[in-house]
């Protein structure tokens, strides 16, 4: 392992140095705080005994979180219910100050549970963004045994490496979600790494950290721009929706938006939202240039079936009854992979219904992300919402008074938008809306 000074070891998130730790076999480093941490990592590096002081490490329940969440989500094949985004929401966060509040409620009631999810995630859970030990006969020294297979994520955000693609087997080894943002993996890459054999009542094997990606060092890709860096440019390639529906012809011409736009459906309740997201969703279904994935948080019992039989079934789904963690557990994950397969050059349209009740931090994330990547790919995203979020390039307001009386198409002019249309229209397309708001504008007066 590379000799790291200070400066990087206080700059590491605190499940790096864990895994740091772990590697230069300090005893008793899940107790310490982060500066003592750090100590003990310099000491180990420069030779010296770590300090007496330290505490000894506790004995945790042999299965970790990830023994249960891996065999429930083999056997199901996805998650799409509230248990399984609350799930999510509880795991696999690399920041300090959220893993620490989860570690106290664990000393207070579960610590055996709460250590073993500390120690697959940060520990052999954790895909490492250094590069790997430079002795070549390390690996055979741990007797770690390596695995190469195709990711097959599920809809949590963890996944599987597939070692006989892409039908399950037994052999197949689990990856932590922890491990697919850090190495920011897409269904379908070639990953490499060492696992370990199941703990007691785990069924599968866990991936200690990821050595390869498509044939290339882990390191490597690791070293590349980071998703938020990437330059954004207004959208311009325009996304038709070539449907005859009223509603979607007069969203499709006079709200127009591209790849890369963010939009809101937005209305007060039964202004048609929920449908015109479903037909928006049908009409961009088994397009071959797009990824499409939809998700479902809070919405009703009946509208999980009706997706459920669509063109293109939700990756996961929370009723109305979903607490706000489940919703937002929900949401995170598939933003996650569509900026993963953005930032690799593909074009990924997410679909939620509804931001209403994720939190607004959350809500505001997920907006975020759509953008139009210069010389690159692409992340659009379409959601519901009751009022618009903030930061939208396209605005579709639904009148729920016309709706109600069935007056098609049931669109508010006036408070819809799109910044830049003649990007995606041309300048006389773009007066034309104008020109058409402005009659709307005029017939209100009267």
């Amino acid at each position: 392992m590379s000799v790291l000074d200070r400066d990087a070891l206080e700059a590491s998130p605190l499940a790096d140095l864990h895994t740091i730790a772990s590697e230069l076999s300090i005893d008793g480093y899940r107790r310490l705080r982060r500066a003592d941490l750090i100590d003990a990592i310099l000491n180990r590096q420069e030779g010296a005994e770590p300090s007496s002081d330290a505490a000894p490490e506790v004995d945790v329940a042999d299965e970790p979180v990830t023994s249960e969440t891996s065999a429930a989500e083999e056997s199901n094949g996805a998650v799409t219910s509230e248990s399984a985004a609350t799930s999510e929401s509880g795991r696999d966060d690399d920041d300090e100050e959220s893993a620490a509040p989860r570690r106290r409620r664990g000393r207070r009631g579960g610590r055996g549970r709460a250590a073993a999810r500390d120690d697959a995630e940060s520990g052999n859970g954790a895909a490492k963004a250094e590069e790997p030990p430079e002795t070549e006969e390390s690996d055979a020294d741990d007797g770690e045994e390596l695995v190469e297979g195709v990711v097959e994520l599920l809809a949590n955000g963890s996944g599987f490496v597939r070692v006989e693609p892409p039908d399950p087997s037994d052999d197949d080894v689990y990856i932590s979600s922890a491990q697919v943002k850090r190495c920011e993996l897409v269904s379908g890459d070639r990953v490499a790494g060492p696992k370990r054999a199941p703990r007691r009542s785990e069924r599968f094997a866990s991936l200690i950290r990821i050595e390869a990606i498509n044939g290339r060092p882990a390191a490597e890709l690791a070293d590349g721009v980071r998703f938020d860096d990437l330059p954004a440019a207004f959208p311009s390639d325009r996304l038709t929706v070539g449907s005859e529906d009223l509603t979607l012809k007069a969203i499709e011409w006079l709200t127009p938006f591209g790849k890369g736009s963010r939009v809101t459906i937005v209305g007060a309740a039964r202004s048609g939202k929920t449908e015109a997201l479903r037909r928006l969703a049908t009409a961009f279904a088994g397009r071959e240039d797009l990824a499409v994935s939809i998700v479902l948080a809070g919405v009703r019992p009946e509208e999980i079936s009706e997706w459920n039989h669509g063109d293109v079934p939700p990756i996961a789904a929370v009723s109305f009854a979903g607490s706000e963690d489940a919703r937002n557990g929900a949401i995170e994950p598939a933003i996650d992979q569509a900026r993963r397969l953005a930032a690799r050059g593909a074009d990924a349209l997410v679909l939620i219904d509804t931001l209403d009740g994720a939190s607004p931090a959350l809500a505001r994330k997920a907006l975020a992300a759509a953008r139009n990547i210069v010389d690159g790919g692409s992340l659009t995203v379409i959601a519901t919402a009751s009022e618009p979020v903030g930061g939208e390039t396209t605005v579709i307001a639904l009148d729920v008074a016309l709706t109600s009386v069935g007056r098609f198409p049931a669109l508010d002019l006036l408070a819809s938008g799109t910044i830049h249309p003649e990007l995606l229209v041309g300048d006389a397309g773009a007066e034309a809306i104008v020109r058409t708001r402005a009659e709307a504008s005029e017939g209100e007066t009267e």
